[in-house]
């Protein structure tokens, strides 16, 4: 009896071995499964980009930026609040800006375009009529780190345009300047009128707009704006308040038949996707705003977007555009907030 006792003990211990073996095996096998599968889900290139970003409070969100190992930051305005004629106080703005410990470290790594806003030009929801605006042009190059011999310089207004190029393939970034040129708006109880007869962007833009779209050999063409392209209910600055320069810019990706053109704008203090839609383009259009990298809305509210694509987001957040070239091409963009949270995804196939 107790022989047979002895060999159940033996067998029992035996095969507990023979089971924790195969155990670690397996574990070992979904491991590596599961490294394999995150390889194949490495984006081919990431852009990161924001908005509205006062230069005097706390900017918690540079570091969650670098984490997600960008080739690119973006800004898309308000890159400061300026708001003045003084451009000695302007510089000093800019410079505080610059000795902002998280940026500096972002631009050690990550090459940085961007364009303009109201703040950042000088005046609160300004136009062309600003008469410092030549002079606000050049110290917001120097802050972007723009060469003194770059044609930017060069022009009125900040509009510019940047390719990347990697592993065969391109993404062009097309940034607009919809300060400089702009024509006057009128505000009644708080909510700006439509003007039916001025320009956004003016003559010259539009000819370089045009021929920045006619020209591009990308395979992807991000277009970016620092107030929102698409959306038309909400009252404040938007394209849609010059209703005839919305309908040229949706016209105009109609005529060039550019190929896989990706809206990315700012401004709001909030973040939200949109999706238009429409006979004449070959394929649906989103937006991603992302605003605010430092402030946004002191609460919860609604607007009205009938574009809109998942929620209004209203939370400290940036953009983040991840681009694979592989059997099944698209750009997934994330609008993420503090810790790198993930806040609302997109996926928008690529044609080829």
């Amino acid at each position: 009896m107790k022989k047979i006792q002895r060999l159940i003990v033996l067998l029992t211990i035996t095969l507990g071995a023979l089971t924790q073996a195969c155990a670690q095996k397996e574990e070992l096998k979904t491991s590596t499964s599961s490294h394999s599968s995150s390889d194949q889900q490495k984006a081919d290139l990431v852009i990161a980009f924001g908005s509205c970003n006062k230069q005097y409070m706390a900017q918690p969100l540079w570091q969650d930026i670098a984490q997600n190992n960008p080739t690119l930051w973006v800004w898309l305005g308000d890159n400061i609040y300026g708001d003045t004629q003084n451009m000695e106080l302007m510089k000093s703005k800019y410079d505080q800006q610059l000795r902002n410990q998280g940026y500096k470290k972002l631009m050690e790594k990550v090459k940085v375009i961007g364009t303009w806003d109201d703040h950042d030009y000088g005046v609160n929801d300004g136009g062309g009529e600003f008469p410092k605006k030549k002079e606000s042009q050049q110290l917001m190059l120097d802050f972007l780190k723009y060469p003194a011999n770059s044609p930017v310089r060069q022009q009125e207004g900040v509009y510019n345009s940047y390719t990347i190029t990697k592993g065969g393939h391109a993404v062009k970034v097309i940034l607009l300047d919809t300060r400089y040129f702009r024509g006057t708006l009128k505000r009644v109880n708080g909510v700006y009128q439509t003007n039916t007869t001025g320009t956004m962007l003016g003559k010259t833009q539009w000819q370089w707009l045009e021929n920045e779209l006619n020209n591009s050999q990308a395979d992807v063409n991000i277009i970016g704006s620092s107030i929102q392209f698409i959306p038309e209910e909400h009252r404040f600055e938007k394209w849609a308040n010059f209703p005839k320069e919305r309908q040229r810019f949706l016209d105009l990706i109609a005529k060039t038949r550019a190929k896989n053109v990706v809206l990315i704008s700012g401004d709001r203090h909030i973040a939200e996707v949109s999706k238009y839609e429409a006979g004449n383009l070959s394929y649906p259009l989103y937006e991603i705003t992302s605003s605010g990298l430092t402030h946004t809305w002191g609460r919860k509210a609604t607007e009205k977007n009938k574009y809109r694509e998942g929620e209004l987001m209203i939370a400290l957040n940036f953009g983040i555009l991840e681009f694979y070239f592989g059997e099944s091409p698209k750009v997934v963009g994330h609008i993420k907030g503090r810790q790198n949270k993930v806040l609302q995804t997109v996926t928008i196939p690529l044609r080829k």
